[in-house]
């Protein structure tokens, strides 16, 4: 991570220059959670999917490029 760090990691970069937080409101209103009493997987943050997203345009990545890096992580 340090080596990465050293580098000029883009994600480092990212979260200094957006604050995220300040869309989970919205987020929030846009996409409704689902009823949970039958129990199942808890969704996953909102916000982490918009920034999963962001990275994914700046990037040009496409959506299985993107479920590879989240899987191999």
């Amino acid at each position: 991570m340090s080596q990465l760090s050293r580098h000029g990691d883009p994600l480092e970069k990212l979260s200094v220059t957006v604050d995220f937080e300040m869309f989970r409101a919205d987020l929030a209103k846009a996409v409704p959670r689902g009823d949970r009493s039958r129990g199942g997987r808890p969704p996953f943050d909102p916000v982490l999917k918009f920034r999963m997203l962001v990275l994914q345009a700046l990037n040009g990545l496409s959506l299985e490029q993107t479920e590879f890096l989240v899987k191999d992580r």
